[in-house]
């Protein structure tokens, strides 16, 4: 049997308006197993992102029932949020996110200095990293001296490193031409096949193609 491990049950979004309660997202239940490769799709605005915020806990202004390796976190606090994240989620945004102020190196260290492993296999984890991705050659380099697809790997990388169950990205190709797109999608399948949960938002249909199912949003509904 599939182990579970994402359960969403009536989830919903919604922003108060004086009265009138303006719905992102509309009761979702889904059931995410470890190691399935999940695609998110639908229209600007139909709440995309949201679901993906809400199941990376950047969002806590929902309501219903959230299971995540069977911890409950709509029971939890801010900061039993904050550690689960740190413990089972890597998160790639369309915009890189990348600390402007740090070269490459010291990027892919941030998630590292979160836990406790000391700083020689830090420094080990990160060379590693930097060998697997191909980047060895930026290491000291800058956010800013890097192109897209070279900011958007290394973003993958430092998602990666601390070797998350679940990777959470949001429009990953969506700021690089299809070669690159197609080399980001190809290194996805190969952790997923390495048995990292995946789950991306995306408006591509060849992105799509690399997951094992869609789900698709249309007003903050699950349409299928």
């Amino acid at each position: 049997m599939p182990t579970p491990l994402i359960q969403l049950r009536n989830v919903e979004r919604f922003y108060q308006q004086g009265p009138t309660r303006s719905y992102v997202l509309r009761r979702i239940d889904l059931d995410v197993n470890e190691g399935d490769f999940l695609t998110i799709m639908g229209p600007s605005g139909s709440g995309k992102s949201t679901l993906l915020n809400i199941i990376g806990m950047l969002d806590s202004g929902w309501a219903g029932e959230y299971y995540l390796a069977e911890n409950a976190i709509h029971k939890l606090n801010h900061k039993q949020r904050i550690e689960l994240n740190k413990k089972y989620i890597g998160f790639v945004f369309q915009s890189y996110h990348l600390l402007d102020d740090l070269t490459v190196a010291e990027n892919l260290d941030v998630p590292l200095s979160y836990r406790n492993i000391r700083k020689s296999e830090r420094e080990a984890m990160v060379a590693d990293s930097l060998d697997r991705f191909h980047i060895v050659g930026k290491k000291d380099l800058f956010p800013n001296q890097l192109s897209g697809g070279q900011q958007q790997l290394v973003a993958i990388a430092r998602a990666v490193i601390a070797k998350p169950k679940l990777i959470l990205a949001d429009e990953p190709t969506g700021n690089l031409h299809s070669a690159q797109g197609d080399e980001i999608m190809q290194l996805f399948r190969k952790l997923n096949e390495e048995g990292t949960t995946i789950i991306q938002v995306t408006h591509s249909e060849r992105c799509a193609t690399f997951g094992h199912r869609t789900i698709n949003l249309e007003d903050g509904w699950v349409k299928n």
